[in-house]
């Protein structure tokens, strides 16, 4: 069996799995835009994207815990090194008995690529196929394959050319430009985003923080240079789950930041601000009632030591009492004294 059928066997139920996303949207798309324009085809491959990445939002989940446990526990990383830099193969089993305390797995943020890089390669062959020879893969039937292949953008610009090859066509070259600049971008913001907003301070010189520094200067550079041989409508794809990851990540770290990061001071800035701006009568929102800073409370004074005689004629002063009363007690002990008297 040959490597090309090996792949395409392997692939298969992806086809199936994206061409039955895919055409959902573009029947939708269908009932207000051209059924064969390239309008109607890529909103159906942004539709496709939306769908796959709210599937992995749960995996999202697992990445965010892993990074922040990876980022948490890197000054004990450093004291590990600091102890068995000697050892490496004592190192290698501390560091993972270390994440197996933690419940950290270092693969668990490479999750969400491994992912969708077989579905990404998918929609490149069901696109690429489509619109070299018309082949039909998944649930796509031969005229489907015909429009997916030869939908146009804005009229002229094909969405199955790429930079390199588009057929002189200069439109082709700067949408493609564009998709490339935007997909570099927000990788690097992405990952930037990360790194100075959810990082600690301890973290930032651990080995952790160097494999993300070079993340961020890689990955920029491997999708600008990858991202020219591919065709438009996967430079849609991955341009809209960039923009994606980016959303997602901005809104998580905003509301749940890592502990002693620049995210977290200032989510607490905002919450005090919000707790100043309830208690202010001009604000004209209130968020809610808030309590009152408690007063610290006066000493108590301890009553002054009285005779019988003080406490007698204190008796008529005492609220709802008569004046010259005097308590039972004093008064049976004034007539005590009186008799003995």
């Amino acid at each position: 069996m040959s490597l090309g059928a090996i792949g395409h066997f392997i692939l298969t139920p992806l086809y199936y799995a994206v061409s039955a996303v895919l055409l959902g949207w573009h029947e939708l798309f269908s009932l207000f835009l051209p059924k064969d324009g390239g309008m109607s085809w890529v909103l159906s491959i942004v539709g496709l994207t939306v769908v796959i990445r709210a599937a992995l939002i749960p995996l999202f989940v697992k990445q965010i815990n892993a990074s922040r446990n990876m980022q948490l526990i890197q000054p004990k990383v450093k004291e590990l090194q600091k102890k068995y830099g000697h050892d490496r193969e004592k190192l290698a089993q501390e560091t993972m008995a270390l994440y197996r305390e933690s419940g950290t797995n270092p693969f668990a943020s490479c999750l969400p690529l491994l992912v969708q890089s077989p579905i990404f390669i998918a929609l490149f062959r069901l696109l690429d196929q489509a619109a070299k020879n018309n082949t039909a893969n998944g649930f796509m039937t031969k005229p489907q394959a015909q429009s997916f292949g030869g939908a146009t953008l804005f009229g002229h610009v094909p969405i199955k050319d790429t930079f390199l090859h588009n057929g002189g066509l200069t439109s082709v070259q700067i949408l493609a430009a564009v998709l490339v600049v935007a997909m570099t971008v927000t990788t690097f913001t992405t990952q930037r985003q990360l790194m100075t907003k959810n990082m600690p301070a301890g973290a930032m010189s651990g080995p952790y923080a160097q494999q993300q520094k070079m993340l961020l200067y890689v990955l920029p550079v491997v999708f600008a240079v990858g991202g020219i041989a591919f065709p438009i409508g996967v430079l849609c794809y991955w341009t809209t789950t960039n923009l994606w990851t980016m959303g997602q990540q901005f809104y998580v770290i905003r509301r749940n930041p890592a502990p002693g990061t620049p995210a977290f001071e200032a989510k607490q800035k905002r919450d005090r601000a919000k707790g100043i701006t309830a208690t202010d009568p001009a604000s004209p929102e209130v968020a809610g009632p808030t309590e009152a800073p408690e007063q610290p409370r006066p000493p108590r004074q301890q009553p002054k030591r009285q005779s019988k005689q003080q406490r007698k004629r204190s008796g008529g002063n005492r609220p709802g009492g008569k004046p010259g009363a005097t308590p039972t007690g004093d008064d049976d002990e004034g007539t005590s004294e009186g008799k003995t008297a």
